[in-house]
């Protein structure tokens, strides 16, 4: 159970958002909440014996705006599909008690790879969740760094809301990279090119430099990665090689060989969420990979203690999903905040 118990009293007094995080994201959004200046409102989860399980709101919804907060990606407790389900249940309660607007705040939105076929016959989940969504009377569905924008967006009919982590990345790097420090920005594969220019222009604007930008040419087919040439100037400069996520780490490690094989005089990964599958903890171990950046919508948890974790740092985003849900609650602009 979230927080104390509080009775429902029918119509809601309040214009305080009710932000809800379920259990597998607790911690996440009891930071979002501290940021927000608000305490998350109280929920009930409940298992039972054939593993079916129900969420219900303890507090009062009836005419608010309601902000549920759940990363989709799988764990040892719950796979992304028990998390996605659970979701997806809890949203439809709180529309049948009444709520005013229902709003997803999903960090990690799992199957946003998913976005096109690749093979013969292959199912588009990306646009089978979004109708998931739909169906049990979401408003509205925010999202971090998704895979590709463009089908996050065109997936869905309700609204949607994408916060991209170029300006939080771009004060990190401005912050803890010396000054006089060449820079380049690396996309590892050509659908990356306008993740990357967003972070070239935020680091340019944030550290009065000219930062160039390179791209990886690659293709993949089965799971096999084939190596292209690197497009772009990275001798004698910093590569920072951007993705969205790390997966099993080989496309990441393939660009910082690369990269060093062009002069790179060091190279930082950075991607928003850090899911670590696989061989992750011995490929991203490589001596090509200088540092590794993440964000916490994904908590490492995977890592084992080692080398991997050692040059790893974990930026929060919760900040900056905070201040979107008191933009979006206010009406305020989600586009100046990624501009900031």
């Amino acid at each position: 159970m979230s927080g104390g118990r509080a009775r429902d009293t029918g119509q809601s007094m309040t214009n305080e958002p009710a932000v809800f995080a379920l259990h597998a994201t607790q911690e996440f959004g009891a930071r979002v909440a501290q940021h927000l200046g608000v305490a998350l409102s109280a929920h009930e989860e409940r298992e039972f014996d054939d593993g079916e399980h129900k969420a219900r709101p303890l507090a009062s919804v009836r005419g608010r705006d309601a902000y549920v907060i759940q990363s989709l990606h799988g764990d040892d407790r719950q796979s992304v599909n028990d998390k996605l389900c659970r979701l997806l249940f809890f949203l439809g309660a709180l529309r049948d008690a009444g709520a005013a607007q229902v709003t997803a705040v999903v960090p990690y939105l799992g199957y946003a790879r998913k976005d096109q076929r690749s093979q013969p016959r292959d199912p588009v989940t990306t646009r089978y969740v979004a109708a998931l969504f739909e169906a049990v009377g979401t408003d509205r569905v925010v999202t971090l760094d998704v895979h590709n924008l463009a089908a996050f967006q065109n997936a869905f009919r309700c609204r949607t809301e994408h916060l991209d982590t170029a300006a939080l990345f771009a004060r990190h790097f401005v912050a803890s990279l010396p000054a006089t420090e060449a820079l380049a920005v690396v996309s590892p594969d050509p659908g990356g090119i306008k993740r990357a220019e967003r972070l070239r222009r935020q680091i340019a604007r944030a550290g009065a430099q000219e930062v160039p930008m390179a791209v990886l040419e690659k293709a993949r087919a089965h799971g096999v990665l084939t190596p292209g040439r690197l497009v772009g100037e990275v001798s004698g400069r910093c590569a920072i090689v951007l993705d969205d996520l790390i997966s099993t780490g080989g496309t990441l490690v393939h660009a910082a060989q690369t990269c060093r094989a062009q002069g790179a005089s060091r190279v930082i990964a950075a991607a928003a969420h850090g899911l670590f599958v696989g061989n992750a903890a011995t490929a991203l171990a490589s001596e090509a990979l200088d540092r590794i950046v993440v964000t916490d919508t994904v908590p490492p948890f995977r890592l084992p203690p080692g080398p991997v974790l050692e040059k790893l740092t974990v930026l929060t985003v919760t900040g900056l999903v905070a201040e979107a849900i008191r933009r979006m609650h206010a009406g305020g602009s989600i586009t100046e905040l990624l501009e900031d």
